[in-house]
This record gives C-alpha cells, structure tokens and sequence, in this order.
C-alpha cells in the first residue's frame, strides 16, 4: 500500500506498517509517476488548489485524509470510490483561543495600544470588559465546544447556537430573537449552502449597539459589504480571522473600516498543530491497515453539494 504524506520529518514521527511504502509530496513539487498508485494520501496543509487536485489523478485512491477542518474546498475533487475524513481534534485548541484572543482583544482596545505604542504615546483609555458579557457561540459543534470551555472561565454567559435545538442550546431559527440579547457574538459554522453569508445585513441590524462580531469559521459565512457598512456607521465591532474574499487585497475597504481587528486567517495554524495532525493520520493508519471503520468521515453527498447556491 502506497501512503502519501506532506512533510518530510512525518515518516520519522509516525509507526507505519511494513505492508505500507512512503512517500512525501508537496505542491509545487512534479508529481511522482507512482501517483496512480496512492490508496492513502494526506494534502499539505494550507497547500495549494494542486495539492487537492491531484487526488483526481490517484485511481487508487480509498482514504483522503485532510488536515483541515472545514470540506468546502473538496467538494467535486475527489474520487467516489475514496473515502474522505476531516481534521476534526486537530484544530479546536489553536482556534478557540484564537477566538478568545480576539474578543478580549477588540474589546480591550489591544489595536489602540499598539498603535499608541508604536508612536511612544501614553494613551489612558477605559474599554469594555469581557467579564460579565453575553456571548453567542453561533455553530455549536466541536469548535464552538472549544470556545465555550475557555470562556466560561471569564465570568460571561455563554449562548449556544447550532442548527438544531437540544438541550442548553438554542436552534438557528432563534437568532432574530437571540441577536438583540447578547453582547458578542462568535461564530464558528462550517462554510455549506445553508450557512454562506448567514450573517447578512438582516442579522447585523438585528445585533444589539456595540455588539462585537468574532469570525473564526469561513469568510464567506458572512456578507462582507453589510458588514462594511456597519462598521463605518459605528454601530458594530469586529474581530475577523477569515475574510471574504481571502487574502484580502491591499485595496480592499474592510482594511479601513472603523472597530476592526483583521488576523490573517491563523486560527488552527500553531504549534499545537502538528502534533495533533499527525496524532490524527496515525490513528487513521492504524484503523485502515486494521480494516477498523475510520474517524471524521464526510459523507459523500456533503462532498458533491457546493457549499453555495
């Protein structure tokens, strides 16, 4: 069985089988004549669209392991035949502290700081505190699990939101009335047809007066010209991990909108990340070689549906 890893040290990190041959392939790299012959591959991370592209060319292929989260760029690009796992595990501890680190961070002033530093100037200035907040966790799965953990060691009153109710959490069809009661909202969906810029301008206008939007899924799941708009009205905040579109151009209004804090879509990207991908893809290793049933299987018909309409 021939494996397809994405970086050069993982073979010396993982136990593989005797049955089972290596082989590291990056993007941007000619793509081995064995390509054909690839029945477990694992894309680079954060690789390019060649790195997913060239799944198309492994007629042998049966596991796709993804380091992502998120499918949305899988979609149509896989054999039928494979079977395709997320990284569910692997990025929940980076972004919710990434979520957490934004909120305190737009609602603290941390941008005046440093801009206040940056020109050796004392500025004293009272901000909004975390503690004592409302905030909505809109996207209750694994991330936003994560999310609420870390912050209900902040004093706040946590809002759970997932596409249906369950117990101690509210259903999407809420929000109207849920937006206008809560101080922050985070919002952690995958991007799918259901959720592309489910925070439109109608749910903007219904968040209450200085409310603070935090974006760590995808871009797209939030309409970027009403949330221009709101920002340059001063009527909302944010503090965005992803963007629409992504990266963002030089030119781009949102990089000048008022009560905006931009990181460039680092959420799951930090130390905590290798180990637990590779964590992941042993596991994985070790269920297929086994005949076991594996982990974070998407359905294949969520891997034939475009994420939007």
């Amino acid at each position: 069985m021939l494996l397809w890893l994405p970086e050069d040290d993982w073979p010396d990190w993982l136990t593989v089988p005797e049955q089972v041959e290596v082989e590291v392939w990056r993007g941007g790299q000619p793509v081995p004549h064995s390509v054909s012959d690839v029945e477990f591959y694992v894309p680079e991370y954060l690789g390019s669209a060649a790195v997913i592209e060239v799944a198309q060319r492994m007629s042998s292929l049966r596991v796709l392991q993804s380091l992502s989260a998120g499918y949305e760029h899988l979609v149509g690009k896989t054999p039928e035949a494979a079977v395709v796992c997320n990284a569910r595990g692997v990025h929940e501890a980076s972004t919710a502290e990434l979520a957490v680190g934004l909120t305190i961070a737009a609602l603290r002033g941390f941008p005046e700081f440093v801009r206040a530093q940056d020109q050796s100037h004392w500025v004293h200035q009272r901000h909004q505190a975390l503690a004592d907040k409302r905030v909505m966790i809109l996207g209750y799965g694994s991330v936003g699990h994560a999310v609420a953990d870390r912050l209900r060691g902040f004093e706040v009153e946590v809002v759970p939101v997932a596409r249906n109710a369950r117990d101690g959490v509210h259903a999407v069809t809420e929000l109207s009335q849920l937006l206008a009661e809560v101080d922050v909202v985070v919002v952690t969906v995958p991007l799918t047809a259901s959720t592309k810029q489910l925070v439109d301008g109608q749910f903007l206008a219904a968040m209450r007066d200085g409310g603070l939007l935090v974006n760590v899924a995808r871009g797209q799941v939030v309409d970027t010209n009403a949330l221009v708009a709101e920002l340059r009205s001063g009527r909302l905040h944010a503090a965005l991990d992803v963007t629409d579109p992504e990266p963002l151009p030089a030119d781009h209004p949102l990089w000048q909108a008022p009560n905006v804090l931009i990181s460039p879509h680092v959420g799951g990207d930090t130390t905590a990340f290798a180990p637990r991908a590779r964590r992941l893809v042993q596991a994985q290793l070790d269920r297929f070689v086994a005949g076991e049933p594996l982990l974070n299987v998407i359905p294949r018909a969520a891997l034939t549906t475009a994420p939007a309409p």
